[in-house]
């Protein structure tokens, strides 16, 4: 696996690696999760994907299995903020605008989202693996630019797989129920850290070198 980061301005450096992301974000969100959000049948793609957004994705023998975007919580991008603060302001349909008792605004907090991992990564120990890769890469990107703490909309299953994954996850209010896939969602935080490393069978993350490749990392298109 190979964990690459990189916003708007720097996407042209890995082929089609963002859209094939925004590929993999519409198979899950929209086709299995059923959620009602913006795409065209091939790629899902939202008010948050602009040119504020830090993106670490994650492939595999040229191809993107994995990924998430990040943005500080000072952000803004016409009307829209971040998307928690965005939801506790009532822009967001399906989002309670209690999710978080205060939204932050604040440089050294960011908010993760739209963190997929494709279903061909279909063992644990590798689920585990590209997890760590896509939120380290996060990490980097956030604390490059001053963060220390990190926060996110997810199930509250997925804090704890980062708890075991070494990294300090807590809930930071009251879970709420998806009208579109059924499921619950929390808000969580985290220090802005790459996970410590507990077991021996999961070394730790590479850092991106942010390095153009001279060869495509990306999936070959289709005929």
């Amino acid at each position: 696996m190979e964990n690459i980061t990189f916003n708007l301005a720097q996407m042209h450096q890995y082929g089609s690696a963002f859209y094939d992301f925004l590929g993999l974000r519409k198979r899950f969100f929209v086709d299995q999760l059923g959620w009602d959000i913006p795409h065209d049948g091939t790629v899902e793609m939202d008010q948050y994907d602009n040119p504020l957004a830090y993106y670490s994705l994650v492939l595999r023998d040229g191809k993107v299995i994995g990924g998430a975007r990040a943005m500080a919580t000072t952000a803004q991008w016409g009307s829209h903020t971040y998307m928690l603060r965005d939801a506790v302001a009532g822009k967001l349909i399906g989002i309670p605008e209690n999710i978080i008792k205060q939204p932050m605004v604040e440089k050294t907090v960011w908010e993760c989202t739209r963190v997929v991992i494709s279903d061909e990564v279909d063992t644990h120990a590798d689920r585990s693996l590209c997890l760590s890769y896509i939120v380290d890469g996060l990490v980097d990107q956030a604390t490059e630019h001053g963060a220390t703490e990190m926060m996110a909309l997810c199930p509250p299953s997925f804090a704890r797989a980062l708890r075991k994954l070494g990294y300090g996850a807590n809930l930071i209010g009251q879970p709420y129920v998806n009208s579109d896939d059924g499921r619950r969602y929390v808000a969580m935080s985290m220090p802005a850290k790459r996970r410590e490393v507990r077991t021996a069978n999961l070394a730790p993350s590479p850092r991106p070198t942010h390095i153009p490749h001279t060869q495509p990392v990306h999936a070959q298109p289709v005929a």
